[in-house]
């Protein structure tokens, strides 16, 4: 069934070669909160430790999954045909190209990871869909991004592009300048493109966000927890779209259900911007 790796752990049949079984990976937590299968037993604890933290982090991930899904949908409404998805994660409970060749069979989907696990798994559901493709890369290595040629193949950068980095901004420290991050991909952007993101912060709880920002720190990824203003400073350059920056269940929700009494409690600002 799977491998020792030399440090005791099991290696289940599904996780590639050399993956780390004994650093907590955000991507699989990710995957595990939102119902998937893959991942480790110290990821599934470093999910329990955040939850500790904050009881509504499964729902939180959920929430964010969410704003996601809405933000391609408004996306493909104003046209939009082709999406680049930095720190994609690992394929469960509705990706970006379900979402859009759903609602436009023609829609075509760049998904980006730095996980190993991630990536195997996206190349997997993604066989036999001419539409999509995963590439191993960090999302701050924007040139080699925008040059591999699988995402050449698919994109036109000449023509509008829906550029998706959710819950993936909180995973870079200042000195990496997610700003700056941004502005590198818009620039290489046609005009009409669109840029959903979403981002945690303390505002709203910062006792129970700090403590599971610490929590975070067990991971290759620690995350950096920002106020709204500088989550805002993300969207320079871009007009936000109605309702503009809002805690993940505001934005556009399906039904007023969605939103609940206390969004704050989520932690989570979630924002489209359109560049002109």
């Amino acid at each position: 069934m799977a491998d020792e790796d030399g440090t005791g752990a099991i290696r289940p049949d599904w996780a590639p070669e050399g993956v780390d079984l004994n650093t907590p990976s955000v991507a699989r937590a990710y995957d595990y909160a939102l119902g998937g299968a893959h991942s480790f037993a110290v990821d599934r604890e470093f999910f329990r430790a955040i939850e500790a933290a904050i009881p509504e982090a499964r729902l939180m991930f959920r929430a964010n999954r969410a704003f996601m899904h809405r933000a391609v949908r408004f996306m493909v409404a104003a046209g939009i045909r082709q999406f680049l998805d930095i720190g994609s994660g690992i394929p469960t409970v509705g990706n970006v190209h379900d979402i859009a060749q759903r609602a436009n069979p023609d829609s075509r989907v760049v998904y980006v990871d730095i996980d190993a696990v991630a990536v195997a798994h996206s190349k997997l559901l993604l066989e036999g869909n001419d539409g999509a493709v995963a590439i191993q890369e960090d999302g701050r290595n924007v040139k080699a991004i925008l040059d591999h040629p699988d995402t050449a193949a698919l994109l036109d950068l000449d023509q509008p592009v829906g550029l998706v980095m959710a819950a993936i901004l909180h995973a870079m420290p200042d000195e990496d300048d997610p700003w700056g991050l941004v502005r590198q991909y818009t620039e290489q952007m046609a005009p009409g493109s669109y840029v959903a993101i979403s981002h945690a912060t303390a505002d709203s709880r910062p006792d129970a966000a700090n403590q599971a920002l610490e929590v975070t720190r067990r991971t290759t990824t620690p995350g950096t927890l920002r106020p709204r203003e500088q989550v805002l400073r993300l969207f320079e350059g871009l007009d936000l779209v109605d309702p503009g920056l809002v805690w993940t269940p505001q934005w556009r929700p399906d039904s007023p259900d969605e939103v609940g009494e206390h969004p704050e409690r989520l932690v989570t600002y979630a924002g489209v911007g359109r560049k002109g």
